[in-house]
Parts: C-alpha cells; sequence; structure tokens
C-alpha cells in the first residue's frame, strides 16, 4: 500500500476525485449513509468528508457499488464481448462471470481464443470460466470436443477463472473419470443441477461445485442453500425464475443469492439491461431495493471471491453507479476503476479507445451443410411418439401425446459442424408458427441448425438462406422476409451493437408476423429445442431425446 493513498484515506491529502454529498449504500450493515466518496489511484480511499483534485456534486443521489453478473453467455446478445460491453455497462455492470461454451461448442480452442482476445483492455472485467461440457452430452454432435486432459491444459494457461457450469450431472454423480479429471482442474466450480436433489445433489455438491443457476422451485433452492450451494437467481430473456422463487427467499437464505441472466437477448439488454432488470424484477415481487442490490454487488463477489469488488468502502475497487433512486429508475453514471464510463444511458467514447481486433478465420464460414430440401424434413405423424410442448417463460417442456398433428409444428435440428447433416425431427406444440418458418444456427449447445415451421417447403428455404455464415432466417409463405447474418461462429454479429440491433428487430418482426405464441420469445426458445440437459424431451441431431431418462425416445 502506497504513503500517497493513505494521507488520502487519513484525509492529509487531497483525493484525485470526490464524489461529494451523496447517499451511500452501505452493503454491509444494510442502510444508507451521507457523506462523501473519495476515489484515488482507481480505488475507494474512503467515505466520510473528503476534499478532492476534482470534485463532484451527486446532489444527494444514491452512489452504489456496480453490478456483478454472476452467470451469462455473452453469445447470447448475439455480440463479441467488446460490443457487449457497450451495452451493458450503462446499465451499471462493470464486471462479469461468463461462460464461453457457445462458441466453443463451435470452434473449440480458436472460439475461446477469439473471446478472450476481444475481452481485452475493455472497461468491463469478464472471468471466463472455462466450459466443462464441451459438447453437452455424447447424445449430439458439436463442432468441437474439449476433454479432461485438454481441460487440464486450459486452466493451467491462467486464462480461466474456473470450471463452468458443470451439465454432465450423471457423470458426476456416477464418478466418471473423464469429468474428475475436469473437476480436479481448479476449486472453482460452477454448477447446473435442475430438479437434482437428495443424495444425488448431496454427491454432486460433494465433488466441489458451489454454484447453481438452475432452480427450477423454492423447494429445490432452499434444499440446494441448506448444502451450501451458492444460488444465482436467474432473470433471463426467456427463462424467468424469480417469480417463482423469490416468494420463498427468508432474508437468512437471501444471504447465498446472487443475480445472474444466463441468456440474455440482444433487445432485452438495450431496453432493461442485464442485472439491472434483475434488480428491478426482484424489487417489483416484493424484494426490498437494499437487499436486491446485495444481491447484485456483494453477494455476487463474495460469491467468487473478488474481494475488491462488491462494496463502497475503502481500499475496494472504484467500481460505482450514480442512481437516483434504489429502483434503478435512471442511472446517471457508471465508474471503473474511478474513472468516468458512461453517464445518462450512454457510454463515455474514451472508455473504448482501443482498436477493434481482427476476427480470425477459424471462426467464420462454420456452416457445412448440402442444400436441404423438404423431403429431408418430413416426417409422419406418430401418435405412439410424443411431442415437445413448450412451457411458456420458461425454458422447459413438457413431454405429451396427441392424436393427430392439428395445430402443431415441424420441428428439425441439423448437424452443422462436419458436412454430414444428420437431421432430429419431430413435433413442437404450443410454439404457434402459422403460414411459415424460422431457421437459426443458434442451438444449444452445439449449435446446430434449428428449424420450426408448418411446412416443409418454408422450413427448407429457411434452412438454406443461412448460407455459409449462419444467422437468423424467417420465411413467410415462400419468401424470404428477414435475415440477420452471423458471421462469428454463426452466433454473433461482425457489426456494431446498434446495426446488429435494428436487423434483430426486423426478424422478430417477421417472426412475430407467423403468429409465435406472444408468451414465447421467438428466437431464444428456439434456442433451446435442442438443449438435451434441461427437462424433459428435446430434439437433437440424433433424435427425440428424454432428459429424465437420460436416453433416446425409440
Amino acid at each position: 500500500m502506497e504513503k500517497d493513498f493513505i494521507a488520502v484515506a487519513a484525509g492529509r491529502k487531497k483525493a484525485e476525485l470526490v464524489l461529494k454529498n451523496a447517499k451511500i449504500v452501505d452493503v454491509f450493515c444494510r442502510r444508507i449513509i451521507t457523506g462523501d466518496v473519495a476515489i484515488h489511484q482507481e480505488k475507494i480511499a474512503g467515505i466520510g468528508d473528503y476534499t478532492g483534485e476534482t470534485e463532484r456534486d451527486v446532489c444527494g443521489a444514491y452512489v452504489m457499488p456496480s453490478l456483478i453478473e454472476s452467470h451469462a453467455h455473452i453469445e447470447s446478445a448475439m455480440l463479441p464481448p467488446r460490443e457487449y460491453a457497450k451495452l451493458v455497462i450503462p446499465h451499471g455492470v462493470t464486471a462479469m462471470v461468463a461462460d464461453p461454451h457457445e462458441i466453443a461448442n463451435v470452434c473449440g480452442e480458436a472460439g475461446l481464443n477469439f473471446m478472450l482476445k476481444d475481452a481485452e483492455n475493455l472497461p468491463l472485467e469478464i472471468y471466463f470460466m472455462l466450459p466443462s461440457c464441451v459438447p453437452a452430452t455424447p447424445f449430439e454432435h458439436a463442432g468441437a470436443v474439449i476433454d479432461g486432459v485438454t481441460t487440464q491444459k486450459f486452466m493451467e494457461s491462467g486464462n480461466f477463472y474456473g470450471l463452468a457450469e458443470m451439465m454432465n450431472v450423471p457423470g458426476v454423480v456416477g464418478a466418471d473419470e473423464d469429468v474428475l479429471r475436469k473437476l480436479s482442474s481448479t476449486s472453482r466450480i460452477d454448477g447446473h443441477a435442475p430438479a437434482v436433489s437428495g443424495k444425488e445433489l448431496a454427491a454432486y455438491i460433494s465433488a466441489g461445485i458451489f454454484t447453481d443457476h438452475e432452480c427450477l422451485s423454492s423447494e429445490n433452492m432452499l434444499e440446494k442453500i441448506s448444502m451450501g450451494m451458492w444460488i444465482l437467481l436467474r432473470e433471463g430473456t426467456q427463462a424467468k425464475n424469480l417469480v417463482d422463487l423469490v416468494p420463498a427467499l427468508t432474508p437468512t437464505a437471501m444471504q447465498r443469492c446472487a443475480l445472474c441472466t444466463d441468456d440474455c437477448h440482444l433487445g432485452d439488454i438495450a431496453q432493461k439491461g442485464t442485472v439491472r432488470n434483475a434488480v428491478q424484477t426482484a424489487i417489483a415481487l416484493g424484494v426490498e431495493p437494499i437487499d436486491a442490490i446485495i444481491m447484485a454487488t456483494r453477494n455476487a463477489a463474495e460469491c467468487y471471491g473478488f474481494a475488491h469488488l462488491g462494496a463502497v468502502a475503502p481500499g475496494k475497487q472504484a467500481d460505482l453507479l450514480i442512481a437516483d433512486d434504489l429502483n434503478l429508475t435512471h442511472i446517471s453514471a457508471v465508474y471503473k476503476n474511478g474513472a468516468l464510463v458512461a453517464q445518462d444511458g450512454k457510454i463515455v467514447p474514451q472508455a473504448f479507445n482501443a482498436a477493434s481486433n481482427q476476427i480470425p478465420a477459424e471462426v467464420l464460414n462454420t456452416v457445412h451443410i448440402r442444400k436441404i430440401t423438404p423431403q429431408d424434413l418430413n416426417m409422419e405423424f406418430d401418435p405412439a411418439i410424443p411431442v415437445i410442448h413448450w412451457i411458456e417463460d420458461t425454458i422447459s417442456t413438457t413431454a405429451v401425446y396427441r392424436d393427430n398433428a392439428d395445430g402443431l409444428n415441424r420441428a428439425a435440428v441439423i448437424e452443422r459442424h462436419s458436412g454430414q447433416t444428420r437431421i432430429g425431427k419431430g413435433f413442437l406444440d404450443n410454439y404457434g408458427i402459422r403460414g411459415g418458418a424460422i431457421a437459426q444456427t443458434i442451438g444449444h449447445d452445439s449449435h446446430n441448425i434449428t428449424v420450426v415451421g408448418d411446412n416443409t417447403e418454408d422450413m427448407a428455404l429457411a434452412v438454406n438462406t443461412l448460407g455459409t455464415q449462419g444467422g437468423i432466417a424467417v420465411v413467410q409463405a415462400g419468401k424470404i422476409t428477414a435475415y440477420l447474418a452471423l458471421p462469428i461462429a454463426g452466433l454473433m454479429s461482425d457489426k456494431d451493437a446498434e446495426s446488429t440491433l435494428t436487423e434483430l428487430h426486423k426478424v422478430e418482426n417477421a417472426a412475430r408476423e407467423l403468429s409465435v405464441n406472444p408468451r414465447i420469445d421467438p428466437m431464444m426458445s428456439l434456442a433451446f429445442v435442442s438443449l438435451p440437459v434441461i427437462p424433459e424431451l428435446r430434439l437433437t441431431d440424433s433424435g427425440l431425446f428424454d432428459v429424465n431418462k437420460f436416453e433416446f425416445i425409440k
């Protein structure tokens, strides 16, 4: 510690910057303190009565730690880290835990290196967790494989903060050798354990897994907290768990909760932010504003061991936001390391002074399929085979049986990585498309092509529109009505956030013209049709998959 910094903290010397006349959110004692915040050498020197070389009178506004995103997949915003940062920082986020398993499933090591490089020198502190399940299961075909030996090599590089969500619950509980090799590579391991309970949960936690964002019931959440887990309360674009979980939170249980979004669409981020929206949603559901802020700051920092973040206190990094109220209705300023990086909802240009990175060829032109015909997508309806029923406002499904195909959509997942063009087919209920089709190269987690429609002609046209670079295509009555190119791994745009958002709105509007269920996000839900680790029934490029039994439907 430098003498100069101590002198500022002691009041013997002026600070570089002082925020005057603030209502300071004390996340330790759960109270508001009136005073000044002294900032020096990128850290908070003290709170109280201070003078500075530069002083800013905040006129009674609230000064609080900036928000921490505790679990998210950046790629779900269809933007690389640099452009993603420009969206989330004005909404108060200056640090996050990110799992780049979307691009890892497509491009492997080249994809991980791209994300690491693009995240350099940003006013957003990104802690990348190493994807633990590439592919998510052995029941689908991804573009890469990261096994236990490779995991250990990556962890030794020092580029990753820990191991990302371990989705292979049977592998953990059954003590699979390759899974154990991955788990032994680090002591910081995120979880993914929907509906896991009892001794199975005990076995899962005993392997060193300390967080979970997949709580689908309040009972399951409290059981996990009782077993020592941190719960990352999720409020994303399609998966919205706060409404079910918040009513069961006791003051004590809340001390083991942080906030996350997991997967958030570009349009939602631009309009509502990420963690900011989660804070506001929690407050609307009855959480006291200061408690919602504590979950989004101090709790997230304590969960992940960010000792330098999460509080307005001496010695902490000067990552702050200034807001008119505790509901975060208006965030007037965001500071990173004591420097102003956003003001009144806009990025400060000098905060992004580093040159943009060139996109490497290894993450471009990642779609390798032959031309698809309507016949490729045809499937006779069989009442003995279950139908995927989409549950509104979630990413969960149930298996249902129908006497006929009336009102159902056709669905297909097409493997796009090897050129072999494997196709899994099924029927989807409650999605609602009429008179067209939607196809996209975003399909968790292997990111094969997912297409849904009410006729195979439009479905084939939508798939073929994706070309070699991928993206999202909407077709209505034999015509392409919208197309968003996502050339980076078929997941992310190479354009700026504003341009990408404009094109996304066109795609969303075109999708809504097809009468998609208004309580289902057209693209985000489509992206989860193929994820075989969330109950109950999914569709991969190998066919219909029963998640509960962990086997294909015969």
